[in-house]
């Protein structure tokens, strides 16, 4: 299902509604079974996010996520490097607050590719949800996190905060979200999230994606 077309891109991004971050499986050694279960099981998008990985290892690896989110019609995510998305002509680019600036990632990688950005507060998801260059932004974390170090988490009112300006830029919320607390985040206004434990530590990381899936679908 490999597409340039950048309408279909962001058709693809507004239907999207579990975006999963995975470290490289290096320790398992399952990289491939892992992401074929994951996103079997309905992960929308996928990125490659490990900070152990140098430059050489990623663009090896890069390929591989790849292609299997094309076999399960999903996007493939670069977060960060904005080398690397372009030379494995990822759909989907992703910057922090300390990043790449989104109107340089723009003009590095051109008019189609899916630009997001991370945001914290009320004020910063305001100003993605005015910034025509972001695609879609992310809102957390919404609880404490090993993956987010040092980030003390914006609590659901900052999630109702959003839900209730009613963005028409697709967002997503983020940080600490599994399967015990998923229905709060969508209680809060929230249809779209991003995980990483709910999936990448499940014994079964398909029905795990599956059941998130199922909550996210109201």
């Amino acid at each position: 299902m490999t597409t340039t077309d950048p309408v279909e891109l962001r058709e693809r991004l507004c239907a999207a509604r579990l975006y999963l971050c995975t470290d490289a499986r290096r320790d398992e050694g399952d990289l491939e079974d892992f992401l074929h279960a994951a996103l079997g099981g309905g992960v929308d998008i996928v990125q490659l996010r490990d900070k152990t990985l140098d430059v050489r290892d990623e663009l090896e690896l890069q390929p591989v996520v790849a292609r299997i989110a094309d076999e399960h019609g999903a996007l493939m995510a670069v977060n960060d490097r904005a080398d690397v998305a372009r030379l494995t002509g990822a759909a989907v680019f992703h910057t922090g607050q300390g990043d790449l600036p989104v109107a340089a990632s723009r003009r590095l990688l051109g008019p189609d590719v899916i630009l997001g950005r991370s945001t914290r507060t009320i004020e910063q998801a305001g100003a993605a949800e005015a910034d025509p260059e972001v695609d879609y932004f992310c809102v957390g974390p919404v609880w404490a996190t090993p993956t987010k170090e040092g980030r003390s988490p914006v609590g659901l009112d900052t999630i109702r905060a959003v839900a209730a300006r009613q963005p028409s830029t697709p967002w997503f919320a983020i940080g600490g979200i599994d399967h015990e607390n998923v229905t709060q985040v969508v209680d809060a206004g929230a249809r779209r999230v991003v995980v990483v434990r709910a999936i990448t530590r499940a014994s079964d990381p398909g029905d795990a994606a599956a059941r998130l899936r199922r909550a996210l679908e109201i």
